[in-house]
């Protein structure tokens, strides 16, 4: 077992982070003390990110925040808060993650669900584990404070508000946006949101808490995680009761849309939206829950009607390779992946309504999407009802992407691109793609190398709602993929 403290890295964005990972493993283990060093360069990314493990579930307690000031001799967008606090929403299981994914996956079943919510790292006074240990946050009368929002769950999309108190979003996944005043946000696991919250209540204790939303036909854990909100001064008269916020309905999919739609980027003469606008490839992309024959040498699986649950793009169920792409791609290797996913569905039909038997079963297998590099990338993703609607939370790495356009319904190739906003989009590298809707984004293909792009609500990718974006190389050395490292711990 690989352990990891928590880490939180903190600097300026004109500044390349250097750190080293030192691997702590189980003693016998050929690896043991073993370690690498990773650079990262961050460019035009200001706020929040997260850092986490992508092998199987190992997220779910390997994960961190990473804080990206502005540069010396600039300032935030908007007044400096007067203190700064991570709040990290994650999930707690008292099984072992692995055996649960894994058990799953030998029946064909729902993975079991987790056994609580939690903000950084506790249940909240919901809980009688946690009651002495609910995370505070101590603020002053009269002062504003920024919240770095990580939503680190792996299967929720979670609900967020302070009792009695508003909230301003001012960034997305590391990108500033226009303030957006609301009582409560709708966070997908993988976004980080930026909030500013001001203490401007009568003194007291007022509970912050997550609660999930699902709108789909399972219902997972509906308790909320729970941390408070204390104000500094010597109070006289504290309530009798803590006041909870007022969180929308557990599967209110039309306040979930409404607040994606109000969105904005920021799109200030220091920060700029460089919205692409001439499109060179565009993308249709199907993103559906489906189900594969049962293989389970001990009888009938556990998904509906004795088959296995299963998941797709453009009806393709992602099949992870033996060997990695990304090593597969670099040495010219053959037979690992195929290069030939379809830039359209392969199929026709009314995507949220009657889909018809074709389409339940996808077919599977390791198949990529290749682009050239600084190729403009249009891509429109669609919500179907195959075996159930529900909202996804879809994440690109190597890339942030402009929300173009968002929509209920099937997509309309001629009428929807004429309500696209191309004049402040939100940048972001996660969004909610709505129940039986639509979203369209953009970017430009110049980070050369292999992308993974995937649900972020684990469950999805594990069946196989993820495929991998390969950006050829430019024709410089400054727009080509950097080589390996001259050593890579293996996996174990």
């Amino acid at each position: 077992m690989i352990v990891f403290q928590d880490q939180l890295f903190v600097f300026r964005k004109e500044i390349q982070l250097l750190s080293q990972s030192i691997i702590k493993e189980d003693m016998g283990s050929p690896f043991t003390g073993t370690s690498f060093t990773q650079k990262v360069a961050f460019t035009l990314e200001e706020g929040t990110l997260w850092w986490h493990a992508h092998s199987s579930w190992t997220r779910a307690t390997v994960h961190g925040a990473i804080v990206d000031l502005p540069a010396n001799g600039t300032s935030y967008p908007f007044r400096k808060p007067s203190g700064q606090n991570i709040l990290i929403i994650g999930e707690w299981y008292k099984g072992d993650v692995m055996q649960i994914i894994n058990a799953a996956r030998a029946t064909g079943g729902e993975p079991n669900a987790s056994d609580a919510y939690t903000i950084n790292g506790q249940p909240g006074d919901f809980y009688n584990c946690s009651k002495e240990t609910t995370r505070r946050f101590l603020v002053d009368y009269g002062k504003t404070y920024l919240f770095r929002i990580i939503n680190a769950a792996m299967n929720e999309e979670l609900f967020f508000g302070v009792a009695n108190h508003n909230l301003i979003v001012v960034g997305i996944d590391g990108s500033y946006t226009k303030p957006l005043n609301t009582n409560f946000i709708m966070i997908t696991p993988g976004q980080t949101m930026d909030v500013l919250v001001s203490a401007n209540q009568p003194k007291g204790l007022y509970y912050i808490a997550a609660s999930p939303f699902y709108d789909g036909i399972n219902i997972y854990d509906n308790s909320p995680t729970t941390a408070i909100l204390e104000y500094s001064e010597n109070c006289a008269k504290l309530p009798s009761s803590i006041p909870m916020p007022v969180l929308p309905a557990v599967n209110d999919s039309e306040t979930v849309f409404n607040f994606t739609k109000s969105l904005r980027g920021l799109a200030s003469q220091d920060h700029p939206a460089n919205v692409p606008l001439n499109v060179t490839r565009k993308i249709y992309m199907t993103v559906s829950m489906n189900e594969l024959p049962c293989q389970n040498p001990n009888g009938g699986c556990l998904g509906p009607n004795g088959t296995r649950l299963a998941s797709s793009l453009n009806n393709i169920s992602f099949q992870i390779p033996q060997i990695d792409i990304l090593q597969a791609y670099y040495w010219n290797m053959s037979g690992v992946f195929s290069e030939d996913f379809p830039d359209q569905p392969p199929f026709l039909y009314n995507f949220t309504g009657d889909t018809g038997s074709t389409t339940l079963i996808p077919s599977t297998g390791t198949r990529v999407l290749m682009f050239d590099y600084s190729e403009v990338v249009e891509l429109v993703w669609q919500g179907t009802s195959v075996l159930t609607a529900e909202n996804h939370a879809m994440h690109l790495h190597g890339f942030s992407f402009f929300v173009v356009g968002v929509g209920t319904g099937n997509f309309n190739n001629v009428t929807d691109p004429k309500s696209y906003n191309l004049i402040d989009p939100p940048e972001v590298n996660t969004i909610g793609l709505p129940k039986n809707g639509w979203l369209s984004m953009r970017f430009v293909a110049d980070n050369p190398g292999v992308w993974y792009m995937h649900c972020h609500l684990e469950r999805h990718t594990s069946w196989g709602m993820d495929t991998v974006l390969i950006v050829r190389d430019g024709v410089t050395m400054q727009t080509s993929m950097i080589p390996p490292p001259k050593y890579m711990p293996p996996c174990s």
